[in-house]
């Protein structure tokens, strides 16, 4: 991309239309100015927004700034709080209508709110995946409800039969449920248990501070998918990504190192050091 200098050996990035190592970001409610000013600067690296919880709804804003997304190649998302309430109120074919009419093309369908009946959520996926790409996520909003990492990957894979492109773990924007502990500490013992039945690609796990993202990074590699990525930390994310910043520096492997003028290097990630 123009003005973004290539003289680096650095971890190997594709470009977007990206399938992993996915930047979701999560919009609270950014003006149209600080929307086109968000995709000029990082419009390049972020490959998923999601106007978050109900703001698309109250949001008169919202048509032109999904324009704009659209002019930088960004899709825009629902919140799954907006369906859930829309499914409990029996309006889900008004809410289809209206995020088409507005160019909506991913929606998020959750259960976080934990009012949803049984196969509700499943059903919602096999039915909004005939019009949008859906991310389904998987997760209680409430702090205080037991994480079953096992129940997790089952209903993951659940979503994914009924037709979703991705599944979220949910961590929520503190990053203290769910994937974490009330000290946004990582529950490692729930990555590995979805890691072991959902492959990589297809889960994003929700990651909205500096230690959380730079924890995956290290552990699964730049082609983390992250979620709930504040519009100001794309930037400093994707340097985490590359090795760019002092927590996921990269080294070059002094046994294996090529004269300067070759073509490629061989690396290795620090080790890890946040729990």
């Amino acid at each position: 991309m123009a003005d973004i200098p290539a003289f680096l050996s650095l971890p190997e990035r594709s470009v977007k239309p990206r399938t992993r190592g996915i930047t979701h970001v999560l919009d609270s409610g950014l003006t149209p100015v600080e929307t086109r000013s968000f995709m000029e600067q990082a419009g390049h690296l972020a490959d998923i927004v999601k106007v978050g919880w109900g703001i698309g709804y109250v949001d008169r804003m919202l048509r032109a700034r999904i324009g704009i997304y659209r002019e930088f190649g960004c899709p825009v998302c629902l919140g799954g709080t907006l369906l859930e309430v829309t499914a409990m109120q029996d309006r889900v074919a008004e809410l289809r209508d209206w995020a088409l009419g507005v160019g909506i093309t991913h929606v998020e369908v959750s259960n976080g709110l934990a009012a949803l009946p049984e196969g509700r959520k499943h059903a919602l996926v096999r039915q909004l995946a005939e019009d949008f790409i859906v991310l389904a996520e998987t997760g209680s909003k409430d702090e205080s409800t037991p994480v079953d990492p096992a129940g997790w990957a089952a209903e993951m894979a659940d979503d994914l039969d009924a037709g979703a492109t991705w599944v979220i773990a949910e961590g929520r924007e503190s990053g203290t449920v769910g994937l974490y502990r009330s000290d946004h500490g990582v529950r490692d013992d729930v990555v590995a248990t979805l890691l072991s039945r959902i492959p990589q690609d297809k889960v994003i796990f929700e990651a909205p501070t500096k230690n959380q993202q730079t924890w995956f990074i290290r552990q699964l590699g730049a082609d983390a998918n992250l979620g709930n990525v504040a519009p100001a930390s794309v930037l400093s994310l994707e340097t985490l990504r590359l090795g760019l910043r002092a927590d996921t520096a990269l080294v070059a492997d002094r046994s294996a190192a090529a004269p300067p003028a070759a073509p490629a290097r061989s690396y290795a990630l620090l080790a890890p050091v946040y729990s």
